[in-house]
């Protein structure tokens, strides 16, 4: 029996719940997660090589062109900013600081936009998948192998061309002109027309109403003879207030005949453009059939000279001169449209996936247009997704090279400053100063872009 101020042993207390048995030793305290970081030591170790490679391959090369910038092209001479001056400098320089600057506003935003609508149109076509595919298939071609296409897509010839054959056929359907480039008159003192300065061919004698005239041409090459050509006729006698004329090629195969004369077996030339000039002025027109023979009505009267154009005797449209100096670097952007537009696309539908379509459907449900949440919905979510892509590739086409040298096969009107660099440093100007210079220029151009995409990728990921 327990005395009435014993003290109750805690094994004994809620009921006998506890054993009976010496105290329980006090549990130790929990342990904190271990760190599974490796000492820093350890880490600089394992990343030593690695940043031994970064730096004979990145930091050595930057740090000794922006060295070599400021020698001249022997390497012996310091001469300061000189060859940075030197860039603005000389028709060359002026021409790839251009076409950079032309590079830099127009290919970025164009490829942005084509990537825009690509992206948004596949969202409502069934074959959404097979489009994407098609239009991303460029990026798996090398640059080399894109320039070499599209210089061939860009051939003057249209027989080789591509984009000429294509506009020639256009012309063509609407168009169609009938030329004989090269053809002429006779010389000698026996020639009844003449060749004009302006191209032009005249007759040597005046005209008058009532009247017929024969303007024999040489010099017309087959392949310029329309299949419609009929053998020359002498032309209709002219009624009172008309002219009349036949327009021939007066050449007889295996000579014989007589000269300014249509003779059996020479060819009548149609679709020549006949003029009649009285005062400086054209007062009547008419154009040759297949014999040859033209008729003019309501001939003025008093005497009066006639006319071939010279829009006769010039080339038949070919098509543009996509790799002259106006149309070259337009030509090239093109190329790199081909080449990057499904970059865009891809980026921007990824983009597109992730908007709320809760957004769409009630700006839908409130009344608003297709184009209206287009604009007002759409871009302002997409706006994060489309700078990244823009500022990409504004960094890319800084650096554009493979295209500009492939297309442009060295013509200093499409050069741009990467061009520049390598022409300046390895293609032929020997002055690795000046390139060393340029590089630094392109590289303090693409370092804000770089910073741009690095200080978004950190915002977002935070």
């Amino acid at each position: 029996m327990k005395a009435p101020n014993e003290e109750v042993p805690p094994a004994a207390t809620a009921g006998g719940a506890a054993a009976a048995g010496p105290p329980a030793a006090a549990s130790p305290a929990r342990p904190g997660r271990e760190r599974l970081n490796p000492p820093s030591w350890l880490a600089m170790l394992f990343l030593l090589p690695a940043l031994v490679l970064l730096g004979f391959l990145v930091v050595y090369p930057i740090v000794y062109s922006v060295i070599r910038s400021l020698f001249d092209a022997s390497g012996d001479t310091f001469v300061g900013v000189d060859n940075y001056t030197g860039v603005f400098k000389g028709h060359d320089n002026l021409v790839a600081v251009r076409n950079t600057a032309i590079w830099v506003v127009v290919a970025p935003t164009v490829v942005t936009i084509i990537g825009l609508l690509f992206a948004v149109l596949t969202e409502r076509i069934r074959w959404a998948t097979v489009f994407k595919l098609v239009v991303f298939m460029p990026m798996a071609i090398s640059f080399l192998a894109s320039g070499v296409i599209f210089r061939l897509v860009y051939q003057q010839d249209p027989d080789k061309g591509i984009a000429n054959a294509a506009m020639v056929a256009i012309h063509d359907t609407f168009a169609k002109d009938t030329t004989y480039p090269g053809a002429g008159p006779r010389s000698g003192g026996n020639a009844v027309v003449r060749q004009d300065e302006d191209g032009s061919v005249g007759s040597v004698r005046s005209y008058s109403a009532g009247q017929t005239a024969l303007l024999p041409l040489l010099k017309v090459k087959p392949e310029y003879l329309p299949e419609d050509a009929k053998p020359a006729a002498q032309p209709p006698a002219a009624k009172p207030g008309q002219l009349t004329g036949t327009v021939w090629f007066d050449f007889t195969k295996g000579g014989g005949g007589q000269q300014n004369v249509p003779n059996a077996g020479e060819s009548g030339l149609p679709g020549i453009k006949v003029e009649v000039v009285q005062n400086g002025k054209v007062v009547a027109k008419a154009t040759t059939g297949a014999d040859g023979t033209f008729t003019m009505k309501d001939v003025p009267d008093g005497t009066f000279m006639i006319r071939l154009p010279k829009d006769n005797f010039t080339a038949a449209y070919r098509g543009a001169e996509w790799l002259g100096g106006t149309l070259i670097t337009p030509a090239i952007i093109g190329s790199y449209l081909w080449v990057w537009s499904g970059f865009a696309m891809v980026l921007i539908a990824a983009g597109l996936a992730a908007i709320p379509r809760d957004a769409l459907e009630a700006a839908r449900v409130d009344g608003a247009t297709e184009w209206q949440v287009f604009r007002r919905v759409t871009i302002p979510l997409l706006a994060p997704v489309l700078m990244v892509v823009l500022v990409t590739l504004v960094i890319n086409v800084l650096k554009v090279f493979d295209l500009v040298y492939i297309i442009g096969g060295g013509d200093p009107d499409a050069s741009v400053l990467a061009l520049q660099m390598w022409t300046e440093s390895f293609g032929g100007g020997n002055d690795q100063g000046a390139g060393s210079a340029i590089a630094v220029l392109l590289f303090v151009l693409v370092l804000p872009a770089m910073l741009f995409n690095i200080r978004r990728l950190r915002q977002e990921r935070s």
